[in-house]
C-alpha cells in the first residue's frame, strides 16, 4: 500500500479509449495500457479463425499528445495490440511488457519479470514505480502454456494512491497474490469481457463480470476502471453485464465503465 491514505486524494484519470486501451494520468506522466486504435476489421490468427474489432476507438491515437510509457499486457494477441497500436510504440519512450514480448516489439521496451519493478521520472521530481504482476491468461496451470504469457502491473509511488492493471487475467489467484503485496488498492483498471476459448476447453481466459467483482472485493480497490469489454466481436460481456453485476453486488458505487 502506498504511504497516502486511499481517501486522501482525488481519482486517477482515467480516460477509457475502447478495448484494453486507457490513458492513465499518474504523478504527472501519461500512461497508456495495450494499445488498439485500429479501424473495424479481421485479424485472421489461424486458417479458420480471426478476431473481429467492432468499433473504431474513441480517440485516435494522434490526439492523445505525448506519453511517457505503455503498459503492454502482452503483445501475442491483436485485441491487445493491433497494427495502428504496434506502429506507436515505435514513438513512445518505453514501453513496459513480458519479457518475451519485449523482444517482439519496435522502439524502447523493457521486459518486466513477474514482481520486478521500474522507475519513471516524474516531471516535478521524484519517481514512479511500474511493477510487474501475475496475470494468467486462462485456466491456473494451462493459460500461459496456450496463450502465451501476459503480465499485469501496480503503479506505486509516494504521494499517491496506486493502481492495478489487470492485463488479460482470468486467475483470482493471481489477484489474492497481488492483493497480498500491495491492497488495499485504489484504482483496479480490470480487463473484463467474459473471453473464453476453445484453446483451453471452453474456459474463462479474461474475468468475467461476476469474477471482476471478488476481484475488486479481494483488492479492496476503492474504484474500478472496467475494460476490456467492448469493440471486440469476441467479448461475451460488455458494460450493461458489468453495471449489472456491480450493481447487484452492492458496488455499483465503485465503478466507471
Amino acid at each position: 500500500m502506498s504511504a497516502v491514505q486511499q481517501t486522501d486524494v482525488p481519482p486517477i484519470p482515467a480516460r477509457l479509449l475502447g478495448g484494453p486501451t486507457v490513458l492513465l494520468e499518474y504523478g504527472g506522466l501519461r500512461l497508456l495500457t495495450d494499445p488498439t486504435f485500429d479501424e473495424p476489421g479481421v485479424y485472421p490468427l489461424t486458417e479458420d479463425f480471426a478476431l473481429v474489432k467492432t468499433a473504431p476507438p474513441r480517440a485516435p491515437a494522434a490526439d492523445l499528445g505525448p506519453l511517457d510509457a505503455v503498459l503492454l499486457s502482452h503483445d501475442q494477441h491483436p485485441d491487445n495490440l493491433d497494427h495502428s497500436g504496434r506502429a506507436l510504440l515505435a514513438s513512445v519512450p518505453v514501453t513496459f511488457t513480458t519479457p518475451a514480448g519485449a523482444g517482439r516489439v519496435d522502439g524502447d521496451a523493457r521486459g518486466l519479470a513477474e514482481w520486478e519493478s521500474a522507475t519513471l521520472a516524474r516531471p516535478g521530481g521524484g519517481t514512479v514505480t511500474v511493477t510487474a504482476v501475475p496475470a494468467i491468461h486462462g485456466p491456473d496451470g494451462l493459460g500461459q502454456q496456450v496463450m502465451g504469457d501476459v503480465t499485469g502491473f501496480v503503479l506505486t509511488a509516494d504521494d499517491l494512491p496506486s493502481v492495478y492493471i489487470s492485463g488479460d487475467n482470468a486467475s483470482l489467484d493471481a489477484v489474492r497474490r497481488i492483493a497480498e503485496r500491495f491492497g488495499p488498492v485504489d484504482t483496479a483498471v480490470l480487463f473484463i469481457g467474459a473471453v473464453r476459448a476453445a484453446q483451453v476447453g471452453g474456459e474463462l481466459i479474461t474475468l468475467d463480470s461476476a469474477s471482476a467483482v471478488e476481484a475488486t472485493r479481494i483488492l479492496g480497490a476503492r474504484r474500478v476502471v472496467a475494460a476490456h469489454m467492448d469493440s471486440w466481436e469476441h467479448f461475451r460481456e460488455g458494460r450493461d453485464d458489468v453495471v449489472e453485476a456491480f450493481a447487484a453486488a452492492g458496488l455499483a458505487h465503485l465503478l466507471e465503465a
